[in-house]
């Protein structure tokens, strides 16, 4: 997972460079991003297909209780 984000960022960095004709008023760090920060994100706004992803790679399973989803560790 932690390459994937790693390749999401580095194309997000490509994107920026061509919209702005190679002068970004920021540039994002892969060490700066925080994986579980990532996946949060995924789950919010991903499609579908990113989030059945996302969760293929949980080592852990999911658990909803009282409306709040936790990992439990196997």
């Amino acid at each position: 997972m932690r390459m994937k984000l790693e390749e999401e960022i580095k194309r997000f960095n490509r994107l920026q460079r061509l919209a702005t004709k190679g002068k970004p008023k920021m540039q994002i760090d892969e060490d700066d991003i925080a994986t579980r920060e990532y996946a949060k994100y995924v789950f919010r706004e991903g499609t579908p297909l990113e989030k059945r992803e996302l969760m293929g790679h949980l080592r852990s399973r999911l658990v909803l209780d009282d409306k709040q989803i936790t990992l439990l560790e196997e």
